[in-house]
């Protein structure tokens, strides 16, 4: 859980994207796990846009790995309660490539 604003976030990841980039070879692979939020009861696709900012510095997107979130942490907050909405019960695990630049 991060205490910065949804943007601010994004931002920090567009830095981490930039520097991973920056420090791995060519063909080289990174992975991150994240998942969405939600705010005053909407989604934000926090994992899709965070996974675009490394696309959007270079690296090429091989996989997305969907992995079930068991024990969510709020999951006990809605027990008893009126559900209008789906639980966020999973998290991404995204697979980027560095690409080997074919041109030389």
């Amino acid at each position: 859980m991060s205490h910065l604003a949804y943007e601010d976030f994004l931002q920090a990841m567009e830095d981490v994207a930039s520097e991973s980039y920056r420090v791995l070879k060519e063909g080289g692979i990174c992975t991150f796990m994240i998942g969405d939020i939600r705010r005053k009861g909407y989604v934000l696709p926090l994992g899709m846009n965070s996974m675009q900012k490394f696309v959007d510095v270079g690296f090429v997107l091989k996989e997305i790995i969907i992995k079930e979130q068991h024990n969510c942490r709020s999951a006990d907050y809605w027990d008893g309660r009126e559900k209008s909405f789906l639980m966020l019960a999973h998290e991404y695990i995204f697979v980027l490539e560095k690409q080997i630049d074919r041109r030389s």
